[in-house]
Protein backbone atom coordinates (compact mmCIF):
# COMPACT_ATOMS: atom_id res chain seq x y z
CA UNK A 1 0.00 0.00 0.00
CA UNK A 2 2.61 2.78 0.65
CA UNK A 3 4.85 2.10 -2.14
CA UNK A 4 5.56 4.94 -4.16
CA UNK A 5 4.53 3.34 -7.42
CA UNK A 6 1.63 2.00 -5.58
CA UNK A 7 -1.62 4.18 -7.49
CA UNK A 8 -5.07 3.66 -6.67
CA UNK A 9 -7.28 3.53 -10.13
CA UNK A 10 -11.23 4.44 -10.79
CA UNK A 11 -12.36 1.12 -12.12
CA UNK A 12 -16.02 1.94 -12.28
CA UNK A 13 -18.24 4.15 -11.64
CA UNK A 14 -22.34 4.33 -11.44
CA UNK A 15 -25.13 6.24 -11.07
CA UNK A 16 -28.41 6.15 -9.40
CA UNK A 17 -32.00 7.45 -8.55
CA UNK A 18 -32.18 5.79 -5.05
CA UNK A 19 -29.68 5.48 -2.60
CA UNK A 20 -26.54 3.11 -2.86
CA UNK A 21 -25.59 1.27 0.05
CA UNK A 22 -22.23 -0.55 0.98
CA UNK A 23 -21.17 -3.62 2.84
CA UNK A 24 -18.03 -4.98 3.25
CA UNK A 25 -17.35 -5.40 -0.14
CA UNK A 26 -20.48 -5.37 -1.91
CA UNK A 27 -22.46 -2.25 -3.46
CA UNK A 28 -25.98 -2.67 -3.23
CA UNK A 29 -28.09 -0.45 -5.96
CA UNK A 30 -32.20 -0.70 -6.20
CA UNK A 31 -33.33 -0.75 -2.62
CA UNK A 32 -31.13 -3.68 -2.13
CA UNK A 33 -32.40 -5.59 -5.21
CA UNK A 34 -29.15 -5.42 -7.39
CA UNK A 35 -25.94 -6.91 -4.98
CA UNK A 36 -22.34 -5.65 -7.24
CA UNK A 37 -19.05 -7.75 -5.89
CA UNK A 38 -16.25 -4.72 -5.72
CA UNK A 39 -13.47 -7.44 -5.19
CA UNK A 40 -12.98 -8.47 -8.47
CA UNK A 41 -10.80 -6.37 -10.70
CA UNK A 42 -13.65 -4.25 -11.86
CA UNK A 43 -17.11 -4.43 -9.93
CA UNK A 44 -19.67 -7.51 -11.32
CA UNK A 45 -23.07 -8.31 -10.80
CA UNK A 46 -23.66 -11.32 -7.45
CA UNK A 47 -27.83 -10.97 -8.11
CA UNK A 48 -30.17 -8.87 -9.40
CA UNK A 49 -33.54 -9.57 -8.09
CA UNK A 50 -37.11 -8.73 -9.88
CA UNK A 51 -38.04 -5.47 -9.09
CA UNK A 52 -40.26 -5.07 -5.78
CA UNK A 53 -43.38 -3.54 -5.19
CA UNK A 54 -43.92 -0.77 -2.49
CA UNK A 55 -44.87 -3.07 -0.24
CA UNK A 56 -41.79 -4.77 -0.02
CA UNK A 57 -39.52 -1.97 0.09
CA UNK A 58 -36.46 -2.25 2.43
CA UNK A 59 -36.29 0.22 4.98
CA UNK A 60 -33.10 -0.85 6.81
CA UNK A 61 -30.32 -3.79 6.01
CA UNK A 62 -27.66 -5.24 8.45
CA UNK A 63 -24.89 -7.30 7.03
CA UNK A 64 -24.02 -10.57 9.04
CA UNK A 65 -20.80 -12.63 9.14
CA UNK A 66 -20.45 -15.91 10.30
CA UNK A 67 -18.99 -16.03 13.93
CA UNK A 68 -15.54 -17.89 14.31
CA UNK A 69 -15.78 -20.92 16.16
CA UNK A 70 -19.02 -21.83 16.86
CA UNK A 71 -21.29 -24.85 15.61
CA UNK A 72 -24.27 -23.50 13.88
CA UNK A 73 -27.61 -25.59 13.15
CA UNK A 74 -27.26 -24.74 8.81
CA UNK A 75 -24.65 -25.25 6.12
CA UNK A 76 -26.53 -21.57 5.26
CA UNK A 77 -25.40 -19.97 8.48
CA UNK A 78 -21.51 -20.23 7.70
CA UNK A 79 -21.75 -17.78 4.74
CA UNK A 80 -22.53 -14.19 4.78
CA UNK A 81 -26.05 -13.03 5.30
CA UNK A 82 -28.07 -9.87 4.97
CA UNK A 83 -30.96 -9.37 7.25
CA UNK A 84 -33.49 -7.08 5.78
CA UNK A 85 -36.40 -4.98 7.27
CA UNK A 86 -39.72 -4.78 4.84
CA UNK A 87 -41.87 -1.77 5.12
CA UNK A 88 -44.85 -4.34 5.86
CA UNK A 89 -42.92 -5.57 9.13
CA UNK A 90 -41.11 -8.69 7.23
CA UNK A 91 -37.57 -9.28 8.69
CA UNK A 92 -35.90 -11.51 5.86
CA UNK A 93 -32.74 -12.49 6.26
CA UNK A 94 -31.34 -13.23 2.99
CA UNK A 95 -28.12 -15.12 1.21
CA UNK A 96 -25.33 -12.34 1.06
CA UNK A 97 -24.44 -14.04 -2.53
CA UNK A 98 -27.77 -15.07 -4.02
CA UNK A 99 -29.60 -12.78 -2.44
CA UNK A 100 -32.13 -15.98 -1.42
CA UNK A 101 -34.27 -15.87 1.14
CA UNK A 102 -33.50 -18.25 4.11
CA UNK A 103 -35.42 -16.98 6.94
CA UNK A 104 -38.64 -15.12 7.19
CA UNK A 105 -40.21 -13.36 10.58
CA UNK A 106 -42.96 -11.29 10.61
CA UNK A 107 -43.05 -9.22 13.67
CA UNK A 108 -45.99 -7.21 14.26
CA UNK A 109 -49.65 -6.25 12.56
CA UNK A 110 -50.39 -2.46 11.59
CA UNK A 111 -50.22 -1.72 15.43
CA UNK A 112 -46.41 -0.62 14.74
CA UNK A 113 -44.17 0.14 11.84
CA UNK A 114 -40.92 -1.36 12.29
CA UNK A 115 -37.99 0.84 10.74
CA UNK A 116 -34.41 1.14 11.85
CA UNK A 117 -31.86 -2.20 12.47
CA UNK A 118 -29.27 -1.50 14.43
CA UNK A 119 -26.32 -3.56 16.50
CA UNK A 120 -26.80 -4.31 20.23
CA UNK A 121 -23.72 -6.27 20.34
CA UNK A 122 -22.37 -6.13 16.61
CA UNK A 123 -22.84 -9.70 14.67
CA UNK A 124 -24.09 -11.27 18.08
CA UNK A 125 -27.57 -9.15 18.82
CA UNK A 126 -29.77 -7.20 17.14
CA UNK A 127 -32.17 -4.32 17.54
CA UNK A 128 -35.29 -3.75 15.44
CA UNK A 129 -36.66 -0.07 16.75
CA UNK A 130 -40.48 1.15 15.08
CA UNK A 131 -41.08 4.50 13.98
CA UNK A 132 -42.64 7.00 16.84
CA UNK A 133 -45.82 6.14 17.17
CA UNK A 134 -48.06 8.84 16.43
CA UNK A 135 -52.01 9.10 16.67
CA UNK A 136 -53.85 10.25 13.66
CA UNK A 137 -55.07 13.79 13.67
CA UNK A 138 -58.74 12.93 14.07
CA UNK A 139 -57.75 10.77 17.38
CA UNK A 140 -55.47 14.42 18.77
CA UNK A 141 -58.59 16.55 18.44
CA UNK A 142 -60.48 14.19 20.56
CA UNK A 143 -57.64 14.47 23.09
CA UNK A 144 -57.03 10.26 23.26
CA UNK A 145 -53.89 9.98 24.94
CA UNK A 146 -50.77 7.62 22.90
CA UNK A 147 -49.12 5.80 25.79
CA UNK A 148 -46.41 3.99 23.71
CA UNK A 149 -43.83 5.81 22.07
CA UNK A 150 -41.29 3.00 20.61
CA UNK A 151 -41.22 -0.62 20.12
CA UNK A 152 -38.17 -2.31 20.41
CA UNK A 153 -37.68 -6.41 19.03
CA UNK A 154 -34.05 -7.96 20.25
CA UNK A 155 -32.61 -10.97 18.39
CA UNK A 156 -29.69 -13.35 18.93
CA UNK A 157 -28.22 -13.54 15.89
CA UNK A 158 -26.87 -16.84 14.11
CA UNK A 159 -28.62 -18.81 14.91
CA UNK A 160 -31.14 -16.13 15.03
CA UNK A 161 -33.41 -16.30 17.98
CA UNK A 162 -35.97 -14.38 19.74
CA UNK A 163 -34.64 -12.47 23.06
CA UNK A 164 -37.96 -10.39 23.62
CA UNK A 165 -39.95 -7.50 22.86
CA UNK A 166 -41.03 -4.24 24.67
CA UNK A 167 -42.58 -0.78 24.72
CA UNK A 168 -41.38 2.50 25.70
CA UNK A 169 -44.73 3.87 27.62
CA UNK A 170 -44.83 7.48 28.19
CA UNK A 171 -46.37 6.19 31.70
CA UNK A 172 -43.37 4.48 32.72
CA UNK A 173 -40.31 6.73 31.09
CA UNK A 174 -42.47 10.68 30.74
CA UNK A 175 -44.01 12.34 28.39
CA UNK A 176 -41.12 14.20 26.96
CA UNK A 177 -39.32 10.75 25.36
CA UNK A 178 -38.06 11.99 22.10
CA UNK A 179 -35.34 8.94 21.00
CA UNK A 180 -34.48 5.35 22.05
CA UNK A 181 -31.34 3.20 21.68
CA UNK A 182 -29.92 -0.02 22.95
CA UNK A 183 -25.83 -0.09 22.69
CA UNK A 184 -23.87 -2.66 24.48
CA UNK A 185 -26.35 -4.11 27.01
CA UNK A 186 -27.48 -0.49 27.62
CA UNK A 187 -31.05 0.75 27.26
CA UNK A 188 -30.64 4.63 26.04
CA UNK A 189 -33.32 6.74 26.67
CA UNK A 190 -33.42 10.27 25.03
CA UNK A 191 -35.58 13.62 26.33
CA UNK A 192 -37.00 16.74 24.54
CA UNK A 193 -34.89 18.74 27.24
CA UNK A 194 -31.70 16.96 25.98
CA UNK A 195 -31.69 14.51 29.05
CA UNK A 196 -30.10 10.78 28.00
CA UNK A 197 -30.88 8.51 30.92
CA UNK A 198 -29.30 4.98 30.96
CA UNK A 199 -30.30 1.72 31.95
CA UNK A 200 -29.16 -2.12 32.35
CA UNK A 201 -31.23 -3.54 29.53
CA UNK A 202 -30.54 -6.95 30.53
CA UNK A 203 -31.54 -6.17 34.22
CA UNK A 204 -34.66 -5.18 32.59
CA UNK A 205 -35.49 -8.04 30.07
CA UNK A 206 -34.90 -10.70 33.44
CA UNK A 207 -37.33 -8.69 35.72
CA UNK A 208 -40.12 -7.91 33.02
CA UNK A 209 -40.00 -10.94 31.05
CA UNK A 210 -43.22 -12.62 31.41
CA UNK A 211 -43.08 -15.73 29.35
CA UNK A 212 -39.98 -16.16 26.62
CA UNK A 213 -40.68 -17.63 23.48
CA UNK A 214 -38.96 -19.56 20.90
CA UNK A 215 -39.53 -18.62 16.84
CA UNK A 216 -41.87 -20.90 15.12
CA UNK A 217 -42.92 -22.38 17.96
CA UNK A 218 -46.75 -21.80 18.68
CA UNK A 219 -47.88 -20.09 21.22
CA UNK A 220 -51.28 -18.62 23.05
CA UNK A 221 -50.87 -15.28 24.34
CA UNK A 222 -53.35 -12.89 25.73
CA UNK A 223 -56.17 -15.07 23.86
CA UNK A 224 -54.35 -14.85 20.96
CA UNK A 225 -53.10 -18.68 19.54
CA UNK A 226 -50.19 -18.34 16.74
CA UNK A 227 -46.98 -19.62 15.71
CA UNK A 228 -44.04 -16.64 16.80
CA UNK A 229 -42.26 -14.99 13.96
CA UNK A 230 -45.29 -15.94 11.68
CA UNK A 231 -48.57 -13.81 9.70
CA UNK A 232 -50.63 -12.44 11.02
CA UNK A 233 -49.28 -13.00 14.56
CA UNK A 234 -46.10 -11.63 14.75
CA UNK A 235 -44.14 -11.42 18.24
CA UNK A 236 -45.76 -11.16 21.29
CA UNK A 237 -44.74 -8.01 23.44
CA UNK A 238 -43.57 -10.51 26.14
CA UNK A 239 -41.56 -7.68 28.21
CA UNK A 240 -43.80 -5.73 29.84
CA UNK A 241 -42.02 -2.85 32.34
CA UNK A 242 -44.43 -2.18 34.96
CA UNK A 243 -42.22 0.11 37.17
CA UNK A 244 -39.18 2.40 36.34
CA UNK A 245 -36.07 0.34 36.07
CA UNK A 246 -33.15 1.26 38.31
CA UNK A 247 -31.11 4.34 36.42
CA UNK A 248 -27.67 3.64 36.06
CA UNK A 249 -26.58 7.00 34.66
CA UNK A 250 -27.88 10.51 33.52
CA UNK A 251 -26.88 13.53 31.80
CA UNK A 252 -27.46 16.85 30.08
CA UNK A 253 -26.24 17.35 27.44
CA UNK A 254 -27.11 19.48 24.44
CA UNK A 255 -29.10 17.87 21.17
CA UNK A 256 -28.64 14.77 23.43
CA UNK A 257 -25.16 14.39 22.49
CA UNK A 258 -23.78 11.57 24.81
CA UNK A 259 -20.77 9.13 24.56
CA UNK A 260 -18.90 7.16 26.98
CA UNK A 261 -15.21 5.46 26.15
CA UNK A 262 -11.69 5.85 27.45
CA UNK A 263 -9.86 4.08 30.47
CA UNK A 264 -10.80 4.69 33.28
CA UNK A 265 -14.20 5.12 31.81
CA UNK A 266 -15.45 8.56 30.66
CA UNK A 267 -17.84 10.34 29.13
CA UNK A 268 -18.21 13.56 26.56
CA UNK A 269 -21.07 16.06 26.78
CA UNK A 270 -21.64 19.68 25.25
CA UNK A 271 -23.62 21.81 28.13
CA UNK A 272 -27.10 22.09 27.29
CA UNK A 273 -27.11 25.88 26.10
CA UNK A 274 -27.00 27.11 22.43
CA UNK A 275 -24.23 29.40 23.11
CA UNK A 276 -21.77 26.09 24.08
CA UNK A 277 -22.12 24.30 21.24
CA UNK A 278 -18.63 23.07 19.85
CA UNK A 279 -17.73 22.85 23.32
CA UNK A 280 -17.13 19.24 24.84
CA UNK A 281 -17.16 18.43 28.59
CA UNK A 282 -14.79 15.28 29.30
CA UNK A 283 -15.84 13.84 32.74
CA UNK A 284 -15.45 10.74 34.75
CA UNK A 285 -18.26 8.36 34.74
CA UNK A 286 -17.07 7.20 38.37
CA UNK A 287 -17.87 10.82 39.72
CA UNK A 288 -19.10 13.24 37.50
CA UNK A 289 -15.11 15.21 38.20
CA UNK A 290 -13.97 16.84 35.27
CA UNK A 291 -10.92 16.17 33.47
CA UNK A 292 -8.20 18.15 33.70
CA UNK A 293 -8.04 20.19 30.59
CA UNK A 294 -11.39 18.53 30.02
CA UNK A 295 -13.21 21.30 28.50
CA UNK A 296 -11.99 21.19 24.80
CA UNK A 297 -12.97 24.13 22.34
CA UNK A 298 -11.10 24.38 18.96
CA UNK A 299 -13.18 27.96 18.77
CA UNK A 300 -13.65 27.41 15.33
CA UNK A 301 -15.53 30.33 13.07
CA UNK A 302 -17.05 28.09 10.71
CA UNK A 303 -20.09 26.47 9.38
CA UNK A 304 -19.88 22.86 9.77
CA UNK A 305 -19.44 22.29 13.88
CA UNK A 306 -16.46 20.54 14.80
CA UNK A 307 -16.51 17.16 16.01
CA UNK A 308 -15.42 14.53 18.89
CA UNK A 309 -16.11 11.25 19.56
CA UNK A 310 -13.75 8.11 21.38
CA UNK A 311 -11.24 6.40 18.86
CA UNK A 312 -12.78 3.01 18.03
CA UNK A 313 -9.32 1.09 18.22
CA UNK A 314 -10.21 0.80 21.91
CA UNK A 315 -6.76 2.36 22.72
CA UNK A 316 -9.02 4.92 25.48
CA UNK A 317 -7.92 7.41 23.05
CA UNK A 318 -10.10 10.92 21.87
CA UNK A 319 -10.59 11.83 18.51
CA UNK A 320 -11.30 15.62 17.56
CA UNK A 321 -12.17 17.12 14.42
CA UNK A 322 -12.08 20.56 13.31
CA UNK A 323 -11.96 22.47 9.85
CA UNK A 324 -8.42 22.26 9.92
CA UNK A 325 -6.82 20.16 12.63
CA UNK A 326 -7.55 16.67 13.95
CA UNK A 327 -6.57 16.22 17.31
CA UNK A 328 -5.66 12.92 18.94
CA UNK A 329 -6.28 13.07 22.98
CA UNK A 330 -5.49 10.85 25.25
CA UNK A 331 -6.28 9.80 28.80
CA UNK A 332 -3.51 10.31 31.52
CA UNK A 333 -2.82 9.98 35.22
CA UNK A 334 -2.23 13.60 36.51
CA UNK A 335 1.07 13.89 38.11
CA UNK A 336 1.33 13.23 42.20
CA UNK A 337 -2.68 12.38 42.34
CA UNK A 338 -4.22 9.13 40.86
CA UNK A 339 -7.68 9.59 41.54
CA UNK A 340 -7.13 12.14 38.98
CA UNK A 341 -7.11 12.32 34.89
CA UNK A 342 -6.12 14.87 32.63
CA UNK A 343 -6.47 15.31 29.06
CA UNK A 344 -3.28 15.85 27.05
CA UNK A 345 -2.38 15.96 23.35
CA UNK A 346 -1.26 12.69 21.82
CA UNK A 347 -0.85 14.36 18.13
CA UNK A 348 -2.05 16.56 15.44
CA UNK A 349 -2.78 16.28 12.00
CA UNK A 350 -3.18 19.98 10.19
CA UNK A 351 -4.70 20.83 7.26
CA UNK A 352 -2.12 22.05 4.10
CA UNK A 353 -3.46 25.27 4.22
CA UNK A 354 0.34 27.02 3.34
CA UNK A 355 -1.03 29.05 0.13
CA UNK A 356 -3.47 29.96 1.97
CA UNK A 357 -3.28 34.02 2.55
CA UNK A 358 -5.92 35.81 4.59
CA UNK A 359 -4.95 39.43 4.23
CA UNK A 360 -7.20 42.28 5.76
CA UNK A 361 -6.08 44.58 3.34
CA UNK A 362 -5.04 44.30 -0.08
CA UNK A 363 -3.74 46.61 -2.84
CA UNK A 364 -5.25 46.47 -6.47
CA UNK A 365 -3.78 47.14 -9.55
CA UNK A 366 -4.67 51.11 -9.66
CA UNK A 367 -2.76 51.61 -6.22
CA UNK A 368 -6.50 51.82 -4.59
CA UNK A 369 -6.76 49.81 -0.97
CA UNK A 370 -9.57 47.80 -0.18
CA UNK A 371 -9.88 46.33 3.46
CA UNK A 372 -12.18 43.40 3.72
CA UNK A 373 -14.96 43.38 6.01
CA UNK A 374 -15.14 39.90 7.25
CA UNK A 375 -12.39 37.61 7.93
CA UNK A 376 -12.45 34.09 6.44
CA UNK A 377 -14.46 30.83 7.78
CA UNK A 378 -11.90 28.17 8.86
CA UNK A 379 -14.17 26.38 6.64
CA UNK A 380 -14.48 28.27 3.89
CA UNK A 381 -13.98 25.95 1.00
CA UNK A 382 -11.30 27.28 -1.07
CA UNK A 383 -9.31 26.29 2.02
CA UNK A 384 -8.11 22.58 2.32
CA UNK A 385 -10.94 21.40 5.14
CA UNK A 386 -11.36 17.61 6.85
CA UNK A 387 -14.46 16.65 6.10
CA UNK A 388 -14.05 12.83 6.71
CA UNK A 389 -12.22 11.06 9.37
CA UNK A 390 -12.10 7.34 9.62
CA UNK A 391 -9.97 4.40 11.23
CA UNK A 392 -9.26 1.06 9.09
CA UNK A 393 -8.73 -1.64 12.08
CA UNK A 394 -7.30 -3.89 9.69
CA UNK A 395 -4.22 -2.18 8.90
CA UNK A 396 -4.69 -0.08 12.21
CA UNK A 397 -4.98 3.32 10.09
CA UNK A 398 -6.54 6.70 10.42
CA UNK A 399 -7.66 7.98 7.06
CA UNK A 400 -9.05 11.40 6.54
CA UNK A 401 -10.57 13.19 3.58
CA UNK A 402 -9.91 17.20 2.72
CA UNK A 403 -11.40 19.11 0.13
CA UNK A 404 -10.45 22.12 -1.21
CA UNK A 405 -13.02 24.08 -3.42
CA UNK A 406 -12.94 26.88 -6.10
CA UNK A 407 -15.63 27.82 -7.83
CA UNK A 408 -17.40 24.61 -9.26
CA UNK A 409 -14.54 22.88 -8.77
CA UNK A 410 -13.77 20.47 -5.65
CA UNK A 411 -10.82 18.58 -5.13
CA UNK A 412 -10.63 16.07 -2.46
CA UNK A 413 -8.07 13.29 -1.25
CA UNK A 414 -7.98 10.24 0.45
CA UNK A 415 -5.02 10.64 3.28
CA UNK A 416 -3.30 7.76 5.31
CA UNK A 417 -2.04 8.24 8.54
CA UNK A 418 0.10 6.11 10.93
CA UNK A 419 -2.17 5.60 14.09
CA UNK A 420 0.16 5.46 16.58
CA UNK A 421 1.73 8.96 15.53
CA UNK A 422 -0.35 10.00 13.02
CA UNK A 423 2.43 10.31 10.39
CA UNK A 424 1.25 10.67 6.61
CA UNK A 425 1.96 7.39 4.43
CA UNK A 426 0.01 7.64 1.45
CA UNK A 427 -2.10 10.22 -0.48
CA UNK A 428 -4.90 8.80 -2.97
CA UNK A 429 -6.38 12.04 -4.94
CA UNK A 430 -9.63 11.47 -6.15
CA UNK A 431 -10.18 12.21 -9.59
CA UNK A 432 -14.40 12.98 -9.60
CA UNK A 433 -14.87 16.91 -8.65
CA UNK A 434 -15.82 17.19 -4.52
CA UNK A 435 -18.85 19.38 -4.08
CA UNK A 436 -19.00 20.65 -0.81
CA UNK A 437 -22.93 20.79 -0.28
CA UNK A 438 -23.45 17.56 -0.81
CA UNK A 439 -23.56 14.34 0.98
CA UNK A 440 -20.42 12.08 0.96
CA UNK A 441 -19.52 8.85 2.04
CA UNK A 442 -15.85 7.35 1.52
CA UNK A 443 -15.02 3.42 2.17
CA UNK A 444 -11.27 2.32 2.44
CA UNK A 445 -11.34 -1.89 2.59
CA UNK A 446 -8.51 -3.09 2.02
CA UNK A 447 -7.42 -2.57 -1.92
CA UNK A 448 -10.27 -0.50 -2.55
CA UNK A 449 -11.64 3.08 -2.22
CA UNK A 450 -15.22 3.58 -2.80
CA UNK A 451 -16.78 6.94 -3.03
CA UNK A 452 -20.45 7.52 -2.32
CA UNK A 453 -21.90 10.89 -3.49
CA UNK A 454 -25.70 12.38 -2.96
CA UNK A 455 -26.49 14.54 -5.25
CA UNK A 456 -29.60 17.05 -5.31
CA UNK A 457 -32.87 15.89 -6.54
CA UNK A 458 -31.80 12.36 -5.57
CA UNK A 459 -29.26 11.68 -7.68
CA UNK A 460 -26.64 9.00 -6.34
CA UNK A 461 -22.93 8.52 -7.83
CA UNK A 462 -20.46 5.63 -6.48
CA UNK A 463 -16.97 5.74 -8.01
CA UNK A 464 -15.10 2.82 -7.28
CA UNK A 465 -10.61 3.03 -7.41
CA UNK A 466 -8.67 -0.56 -7.15
CA UNK A 467 -5.01 -0.82 -6.29
CA UNK A 468 -2.52 -1.11 -8.76
CA UNK A 469 1.52 -2.00 -8.15
CA UNK A 470 3.71 -1.31 -10.63
CA UNK A 471 5.78 -4.32 -9.80
CA UNK A 472 8.48 -3.71 -12.47
CA UNK A 473 9.94 -0.71 -10.58
CA UNK A 474 9.98 -2.60 -7.41
CA UNK A 475 11.56 -5.24 -8.74
CA UNK A 476 14.33 -2.53 -9.77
Amino acid sequence: LFQESTKFKNVWTTHSASPIAYERGRIYLDNYQCCISSIAQEPRILYQKPKCSKSEKIEDALLLECPLGEMLPSPSDYKSSLIVLTVQNWLLRLSADSGEILEKIYLAGSCCKFRYLSWDTPQEVMVVKSAQNKLPAAAQQVSIQQSVLFYLAVFQVLPLSFIGMLEINKKIFGNSVTDVAVSNGILIVMYSMGLVKLYNFQAISEQFMEQPFDLGHEFDWNGQVGVVGKYPFGLPCNIKITDTPPLLFEASSLENAFQIGGYPWHYIVTPNKKKHKGVFHICSLKDNALAKNGIQDMKCCSLEPDWIYFHPDMSGRIIHVGPNLIKILKLKEVKNNTDQMEIAEDFTIVANRENCVNNAVTVTASGRVVKKRFNLLDDDPEQETFKIVDYEDELDLLSTVAVTQIGADGKAHLDFHCNEHGLLLKSIPLLESWDVTYSHEVYFDKDLVLHIEQKPNRRFSCYVYQMVCDTAKDDE
